[in-house]
């Protein structure tokens, strides 16, 4: 049997809910950040800081603001290849928490890999609450 890099991403993701719909290495940013955006303007903001140096640039994904929400993780300068997983860790009334962990990078990728900017942007149901994201050490 063969299955392909997508789905084993999608495999695993922590949180059935929270799907991986965009990723690149290079973004641009070279501070961490994390947050929530709930609409299409602020997305296509964001994508206007990745693209700003690269032509053609990368297509904006398509998401349904009325139903679903997108996390993006700008991981800053960052040395290997991580494997971000998104879980809910609690909710309350007015809040929803989640955690950001980031598989290890073995001795010999960090020697051989270059410094990058990755990125990712991941999807969720809508909610109104507000959204707090955590990076967690794995």
């Amino acid at each position: 049997m063969a299955s392909c890099k997508a789905q084993k991403e999608g495999q695993s993701q922590g949180d059935p809910d929270i799907v991986l719909i965009a990723q690149d290495g290079f973004s641009g940013i070279q501070e961490y950040e994390a947050g929530a955006i709930k609409d299409t303007k602020s997305l296509n903001k964001f994508y206007s800081r990745i693209n700003r140096t690269r032509k053609p640039g990368l297509p904006v994904p398509v998401v349904d603001f009325s139903q679903e929400m997108v996390i993006v993780v700008c991981l800053g300068d960052y040395q290997g290849q991580p494997k971000p997983v998104i879980a809910r860790v609690a909710e309350t009334d007015t809040d929803v928490s989640l955690a950001l962990e980031l598989g290890s990078a073995s001795k010999e990728e960090i020697q051989t890999t270059v410094i990058s900017n990755p990125f990712y942007v991941f999807k969720m149901p809508l909610t109104t609450k507000k959204v707090d994201i955590q990076k967690v050490a794995r």
